[in-house]
């Protein structure tokens, strides 16, 4: 039946009568699902197959360009990333060969959430060499040979190429906050919904697996497809009881966030349920995903609030901490007794210039900490390194220049727009101090990598760095933890006043061993483990 027609005499069942939808609805919303389902399945049956051929066909040309008879023990045994058969691995699963579709629009783009991509489809060959990786993207300007290139030079992941393909989306627009400029909570998500749709006209995967964060494209595949098995990588919750908090300006977080206190009057009101309906309904779309993965305690806890209530027996939700590239830093950046005088009085914070990373606070603190005159201020510098995407970032590095001026701190702050990543290491080898200003980092990528460089961190007392990061090591500090500007300046005074630095740089280094790559490419095994368990007969 067309799906036009299909709506058509559904909705006006459902007004028919309370006991029709109180009974025949959830068995009307499962046929209606299926009957959409069974649509899509027909209509991408022939790309499907077309898809098994072409990785077949790669499959034979890539080994006949090897030198080795066996490439697929060689791509595999040379990672060094490669996780062993797990207690749950027996050789018909490592056999599995069906398709894991990754829900990632903006694969190209080169952050921490791609590397997590990367990393995830490398740890998902490894265990499984004969799945089908296909990653669904609206990176219309680059091809796979492009993409892969740029996976290798930005990330040192190596994937295997004949088994890693894509799908590109035309409807990435309908998610973008310029097209949503009133309502972009709901906005965003109804066009992801959008974005889903595109994505199983094209092909409809064995595993749907989101790595973005889109909670509506994991309830429509349930929609559509309930035996295929979802799962969800949630890098922070769209919406959280803190935000919802933060409205509140008598609240404990009031004054946090950039939605700070924006709850009284008519406008903050209707903007509080509006972001308490929308909380409910993102709920009940995440909790539908069959496996969730976060990356943080932070995140964990609020996706356990929001998610956990509906989600009945299903498997608990997990932390899966990010890989961090933290045996590159530890092979880049010495830490020794020798390496302790080549350190200067430099605080170091790498983040984009976005309103969120509070910038302005860490810019106060510093003149604080200068005005106290202590022998740890005497001749320390700060140096703001990070990355400018548009005018809006343009202009707020002219406002905190601006600032900069006002506070008359001029000669001890430095700004470094863009740098490469050479420069990033080689401030990473001067610096003593690592910071970070931002209110519930959802997890803290570069806090980690302060932590790998031996840098002693001090950062905002709240999100992944204090819960995950910044932690105790053998009952001793790696950092500090901070919330206004003056425990910032109190902060910077404790890091630059230890008596046994190299020996605190030392605990954060071991820290950051939680955070590698090898640890990341087990956990998620471990979790895919149970999605190829669910998909197989």
């Amino acid at each position: 039946m067309d799906p036009t027609i299909l709506a058509f005499v559904v909705v006006p069942l459902m007004a028919l009568t309370p006991l029709f939808s109180l009974f025949l609805f959830p068995l009307l919303w499962r046929t209606v699902g299926s009957t959409l389902g069974w649509y899509l399945r027909r209509k991408t049956d022939g790309r499907r197959s077309h898809i098994l051929e072409l990785v077949e066909g790669d499959e034979k040309k890539y080994q006949g360009s090897r030198k080795h008879k066996d490439s697929d023990d060689e791509w595999e045994s040379v990672d060094p990333y490669a996780v062993g058969t797990s207690k749950n691995g027996d050789k018909a699963e490592k056999e599995w060969d069906g398709i894991v579709g990754f829900f990632h629009p903006f694969c190209n783009a080169g952050g921490g959430g791609e590397r997590v991509l990367w990393a995830a489809i490398r740890a998902t060959q490894n265990r499984w060499p004969k799945a089908k990786c296909i990653v669904y993207t609206g990176d219309h300007d680059v091809n796979k040979e492009a993409i892969l290139n740029r996976v290798e030079t930005r990330f040192n992941i190596h994937l295997h190429p004949p088994t890693v393909n894509f799908l590109y989306l035309s409807t990435r627009n309908w998610v973008l906050a310029s097209s949503w400029p009133r309502f972009t909570l709901a906005g965003q998500s109804i066009g992801s919904i959008i974005m889903a749709w595109d994505a199983f006209s094209l092909l409809v995967p064995d595993i749907f697996v989101d790595t973005m964060g889109y909670a509506f494209a994991l309830g429509l595949s349930k929609f559509l497809f309930p035996e295929v098995p979802t799962g969800a990588y949630v890098h922070y919750p769209t919406i959280s009881t803190d935000m919802l908090d933060s409205l509140d300006p008598g609240s404990a977080v009031g004054g946090q966030g950039v939605n700070a206190g924006k709850g009284v009057g008519a406008n903050g009101t209707v903007k509080k349920m509006y972001w308490r309906l929308f909380a409910k309904v993102y709920s009940w779309m995440g909790s539908s995903a069959d496996v969730v993965m976060t990356n943080s305690t932070w995140t964990q806890g609020h996706i356990k609030k929001l998610w956990g209530p509906l989600r009945g027996t299903a498997s608990p939700i997990d932390v899966v901490y990010p890989p961090v590239a933290v045996r590159e830093l530890e092979q880049e950046v010495e830490v020794s007794a020798a390496s302790e005088s080549r350190r200067e009085k430099v605080l170091l914070y790498i983040a984009q210039f976005r309103p969120e990373k509070n910038h302005q606070l860490i810019l106060q603190a510093f003149a604080e900490f200068l005005k106290t005159g202590t022998a740890a201020a005497e001749g320390a510098r700060l140096v703001l390194i990070g990355s400018v995407r548009d005018d809006h970032d343009s202009k707020r590095v002219y406002k905190l220049r601006l600032l900069v001026n006002e506070l008359h701190i001029v000669d001890r702050v430095e700004f470094h727009l863009d740098a490469t990543w050479p420069e990033i290491l080689e401030w990473l080898r001067r610096a003593s101090v690592g910071v970070n200003g931002m209110w519930n980092e959802h997890f803290g990528i570069g806090v980690v990598e302060y932590q790998a460089a031996g840098l002693v961190s001090v950062v905002h007392d709240s999100g992944g760095p204090k819960l995950d990061i910044v932690v105790n090591v053998d009952g001793e500090l790696t950092g500090f933890h901070a919330t206004t500007s003056t425990e910032f300046a109190e902060g910077f005074e404790k890091a630059l006043s230890l008596p046994n630095l190299h020996q605190v740089r030392l605990r954060a280094r071991k820290s950051a061993k939680r955070f590698t790559e090898e640890e990341f490419a087990n956990r998620w095994t471990s979790e895919m483990e149970k999605l190829v368990a669910m998909r197989k007969p």
